[in-house]
């Protein structure tokens, strides 16, 4: 996709904050940091979202550099929260698979807030 964002990144055509990288992701911090650490990681093939046909090696491989960014990041013992939004209901905003990955603090309880739509 020449438009997308995150495809972009993959190309080296915008710059972003990399913490890991691999032939299949790369990971790299979010501009818009909800906590101490928040990380995002994306298949270098672009998908929109899970709904979309992944081989389950890029499944597989996505989850496995989930693992690899906490130790990293140093949150791999203390805990950390894995988001994966889906869709527009989800509030998607890059029409490209990413993992969320957010920690560095102890996190609210709850995971899902209702928009009141």
């Amino acid at each position: 996709m020449d438009d997308c964002l995150f495809c972009r990144i993959v190309r080296g055509e915008i710059p972003a904050a990399t913490i890991y990288q691999d032939e299949h992701v790369i990971a790299f911090d979010d501009i818009t940091p909800q906590a101490p650490v928040h990380t995002l990681v994306i298949p270098r093939a672009h998908y929109v979202d899970l709904n979309d046909d992944i081989p389950a090696d890029q499944i597989a491989a996505l989850f496995l550099a989930v693992k690899r960014v906490a130790e990293i990041k140093g949150v791999a013992q203390s805990g950390y929260r894995v988001i994966i939004n889906t869709g527009v209901d989800a509030n998607q905003t890059v029409p490209h698979l990413h993992v969320h990955i957010v920690g560095g603090k102890s996190l609210a309880h709850g995971m899902v807030i209702f928009s009141g739509k």
